[in-house]
């Protein structure tokens, strides 16, 4: 297990540790710089393509007084297409950079952009007296655009406003008669003044960042970039800032709603606790290992857990249809490892589906079936009265489309509710459909409830094992008492099935090699499908 974060026992909050450097900027604010970076190439490659249609098409209809318009020398031309060709290859190249990079990148490209633009500013510099120079503009939006020290966009801003004189200084070497001094300093001081503001927004934003990484850091965790969210919390990709590992974390509110009074919120941070101590102890390898939690300080609960690759079963399907029955075998049994410890453990899943149960690779395992949301499970009904008391009042919760009839009629229950919702996930496998579909939650809710399923060799366009057929409608009994009586007698069961063909550890491995090949990161890099719409 990993080292776990600095918590103040008393109340239980993370802190990160004294005397910390501050971070750099979070890579998602790098990301979203990056965004900006192509958007105003974009931008700035059309203005110039305006520049050439406007001066070359427009203007020459129109009877304009020369001293309300800017001189559009030949050399513009020439600018226009190596600033629109630039922006082309900034647009392309920029994802590739990060961090410093990207900075200096976007300090150089301001920097000859403000050239081009002075150069064209005063081929005819008698026309600019009381007027703003669009280099003010760039001056004053990069920035906002690529966040760098402000040190650097006080040098890069300085350099952009003197682009003017560069280019005034041009214009008298082609033998330009340059206006007075008294309107040259009255045209040029507003580009230095830009270059003095810009450095406000660069300081704010540098701050801002700082303080978003410093508030990321979670004991020793350091959040990254959040990769999913939900109606109960966020979900975070996170690395350990000693070891070289990665991790996801779960940040959930404390409350489901709004109204949650302090009687609740202290009953779900026991609630929590317990539930989560119990998890972090299971160690079957087919359970998401969890390495930590806890509560920030503000107030919202906290798990780290390993990050995974791959995809769930949810998507499996919708992207490559049903399964092999024997492949659909071969997964749930690996699900049912998992369930039985829990079981054994007095946990309680209760929100079995596709979306929660993970396929990935674990080293050089292929096809490897990981159980999500043991975190937020419950104990089962037979649990101390002590454990029955701090969950009560029950709550009907769960995935309506695999929700166990006793839980949609709001009875209690064991383990037996995991093995309906596992049925219903075979079936799904096998045929690609619900076992019930309605208009909404409530009609299928009620067929639970009160139909009875249609088997899923009649559903699916795959031959199906009449055995496999079965047991999956065992599963689907209404009665608890009439499926299989445990996790592992299911997996027996599902072990006994003879199938004609076999799912083996080779072909596990030709099909991601065949489909994932490209597309399946490394789990280093993995972001992992969490689910978020488990409640307690």
């Amino acid at each position: 297990m990993a080292p776990r974060a600095r918590v103040d026992p008393r109340v239980n909050t993370i802190s990160s540790a004294p005397g910390a450097p501050d971070p750099s900027l979070p890579d998602d604010l790098v990301r979203d710089s990056v965004h900006r970076f192509r958007l105003a190439a974009a931008v700035w490659a059309c203005l110039w393509a305006i520049g050439l249609v406007m001066n070359h098409l427009v203007r020459p209809h129109l009877d304009l007084p020369a001293n309300l318009t800017l001189t559009w020398p030949p050399l513009a031309d020439a600018f226009a297409v190596f600033f629109m060709g630039a922006a082309a290859v900034l647009y392309a190249y920029a994802p590739r950079l990060r961090g410093e990079s990207l900075g200096n990148v976007a300090l150089v490209s301001e920097v000859v952009l403000a050239f081009g633009v002075g150069i064209v500013n005063q081929w005819n510099p008698a026309v600019l007296g009381g007027r703003l120079s669009w280099i003010c503009v760039l001056i004053l939006i990069h920035p906002l655009i690529v966040p760098t020290t402000p040190h650097k966009t006080l040098l890069a801003s300085l350099l952009a406003a003197s682009m003017d004189p560069v280019g005034l200084f041009a214009a008298h070497l082609r033998g330009v008669t340059l206006p007075p001094i008294t309107l040259l300093l009255w045209a040029y001081t507003p580009n230095y003044v830009c270059a003095v503001i810009a450095i406000l927004p660069a300081s704010i934003i540098t701050r801002l960042g700082r303080q978003v990484s410093r508030a990321r850091e979670m004991g020793s965790y350091r959040l990254a970039d959040r990769i999913g969210s939900g109606g109960m919390g966020e979900v975070w990709r996170a690395h350990h800032r000693l070891l070289a590992r990665p991790a996801a974390i779960k940040l959930i509110r404390p409350g489901r709603e709004d109204g949650d009074d302090g009687v609740a919120g202290a009953t779900a941070i026991g609630r929590f606790r317990r539930e989560a101590e119990a998890a972090a102890s299971l160690r079957s390898p087919h359970s998401i290992q969890l390495y930590d939690f806890g509560v920030t300080r503000d107030g919202r609960f906290y798990i780290v857990m390993e990050l995974l690759d791959g995809m769930d079963l949810e998507t499996l399907v919708r992207r490559f249809g049903p399964q092999p029955p024997a492949r659909v075998v071969r997964l749930l049994r690996q699900a049912c490892q998992s369930l039985a410890e829990a079981h054994a453990s007095g946990l309680v899943h209760r929100d079995i589906k596709p979306a929660n149960l993970h396929l990935c690779r674990l080293g050089l395992q292929y096809d490897f079936i990981k159980v999500l949301d043991f975190g937020l499970a419950k104990r089962d009904h037979r649990s101390a009265t002590a454990q029955t008391m701090l969950t009560a009042p029950e709550a009907t919760t769960g995935t309506p489309a695999y929700m166990p009839p006793e839980m949609a009629s709001g009875e209690p229950v064991d383990g037996r509710v995991d093995l309906y919702s596992l049925g219903c996930v075979g079936y799904f496998l096998l045929t690609g459909r619900l076992v019930f579909e309605g208009e909404n939650a409530l009609r299928m809710i009620l067929q639970h409830l009160q139909a009875e399923p249609v088997p899923p060799s009649a559903r699916s366009g795959l031959p199906i094992p009449v055995a496999l057929d079965r047991l999956i409608l065992h599963c689907l009994a209404k009665d608890p008492a009439q499926r299989p009586a445990s996790a592992e007698a299911l997996a027996d069961a599902l072990g006994r099935i003879a199938l004609e063909d076999v799912w083996t550890d080779d072909d596990a491995v030709a099909w991601w090699e065949r489909n994932l090949a490209g597309a399946a990161p490394s789990p280093a890099g993995a972001a992992p499908t969490v689910t978020l719409d488990v409640a307690y």
